[in-house]
């Protein structure tokens, strides 16, 4: 949330009273991309303060707002700057604006811009008007592609942690000596984690179009018991060592559960979902993530604790 900008007015090339205003969010990102698109154009452009959320996720949180933007045009003196009335607006800001309410408010009228800033020449230079194509927001595989890096980062930062965790309990607990513990359970439970991060983060977004179910966490299931399937048949051969079937069903709950969690992430950059829809999947979908993932560990501790026994 510090990668942001100053709320405030700023000018694009060499703009003149006659140049666009385009509003946007504080969000380095969203300011980047929106300037990146206009090369050798002249335009004002105003930004929020969204508390450095992009527009769409702002828009949704109320962020990216109707009192926002009349806030923000009467503090930046842009009636001062321009001769026209008039400022656009990314399209994804629309959840979080009423443009009726901009105009009777500050004098301006609001303009829905294209989504995509890379088609804001086309909508200038064509009258501020809108195509069909500029309207509508895609999600193929490639822009599904680009996205995972985000969440995969962050889940290996928290597997960066898990991990030395992971081969301390396993070599303490295990029932060999240390280090053998750690090379057998251990490494297993390492490469379960991983297996984990790879259904949720990485095959969940890539097949979201084919995958069943309509909740994130549903569709990542099958990802998940994929990874785990894989990883457990590699193991059948070695159970005794690892506790039995009681370690095999522990890590099944840990992969679907760990999978479910980090697939149900991706709703943030999804065309998928609503602000509603994410917080209805969460009320039903958390405590069963937490509830499988709490109790694999405890089965996983306990079938380590038996073949010591045994």
């Amino acid at each position: 949330m510090n990668y942001t900008v100053d709320p405030g007015l700023y000018a694009l090339g060499q703009p003149d009273e006659q140049s666009p205003v385009l509003v946007t969010a504080n969000y380095k990102m969203s300011f980047d991309r929106l300037r990146k698109a206009l090369p050798c154009r002249n335009a004002w452009i105003l930004v929020l303060d969204t508390k450095g959320i992009n527009v769409w996720c702002a828009a949704g949180k109320k962020a990216f707002s109707t009192e926002e933007i009349v806030a923000r045009i009467g503090s930046s003196g842009i009636e001062r700057v321009v001769s026209h009335k008039e400022v656009i607006l990314p399209q994804l800001s629309a959840p979080g604006v009423a443009v009726h309410q901009i105009k009777k408010l500050s004098g301006f009228k609001g303009v829905f811009g294209p989504i995509r800033a890379e088609d804001l020449p086309a909508f200038l230079d064509n009258g501020l008007k809108a195509t069909v194509k500029m309207r509508s927001k895609t999600f193929t595989t490639w822009e599904r592609l680009v996205l995972i890096p985000v969440e995969l980062v962050e889940a290996l930062k928290a597997a960066l942690i898990l991990c030395p965790l992971l081969l301390l309990l396993s070599g303490l607990l295990g029932p060999s000596g240390f280090w053998p513990n750690v090379l057998n359970q251990g490494f297993f439970a390492v490469q379960a984690l991983l297996a984990a991060i790879l259904a949720g983060t990485v095959l969940t977004p890539l097949l979201l179009p084919w995958l069943p179910g309509r909740a994130f966490s549903v569709k990542s299931l099958a990802p998940g018991l994929l990874c785990a399937l894989f990883l457990l048949l590699s193991r059948l051969g070695n159970r005794a060592e690892g506790g039995g079937f009681l370690d095999m069903i522990a890590w099944a709950l840990i992969i679907l559960s760990a999978a479910a969690y980090l697939g149900m992430n991706f709703t943030g950059a999804s065309t998928y979902t609503s602000l509603s829809g994410v917080k209805k999947e969460m009320r039903w979908s958390l405590p069963l993530q937490i509830g499988g993932g709490l109790t694999g560990f405890v089965l996983w501790v306990s079938s380590m604790i038996i073949a010591r026994g045994g």
